[in-house]
């Protein structure tokens, strides 16, 4: 038997689990899951993740809802900068068409 014919081991990259491999059939023969994750360690954490998660969505929420409040006076203020900008930007050549061309 030679080293190629030896099984070996790979972890899984979606899970964490070790999978042994055999080389000469291409399958898995053996498979040890990975170690399962605790989320929170009791449910007083929980609820406070909860509450966190919720006062976070609700400050997310405000700031859209402000924003779409102000958001015809931004676009009347960028209007006007550009008009401004526009205005002091003489144009002393004309853009070419396509027609101009011929």
């Amino acid at each position: 038997m030679g080293l190629s014919d030896q099984p070996f081991e790979v972890m899984c990259p979606d899970c964490g689990g070790m999978l042994k491999v055999d080389p000469v059939t291409r399958s898995v023969i053996a498979h040890k899951s990975a170690p399962k994750k605790k989320m929170f360690e009791d449910f007083g954490e929980a609820a406070k993740a909860l509450r966190e998660a919720d006062a976070r969505r609700d400050s997310i929420f405000q700031q859209s809802v402000d924003a779409q409040k102000n958001k015809d006076d931004v676009m009347a203020k960028k209007f006007a900068e550009a008009v401004k900008k526009a205005k002091e930007t003489p144009m002393t050549d004309r853009p070419l068409r396509d027609f101009d061309l011929d």
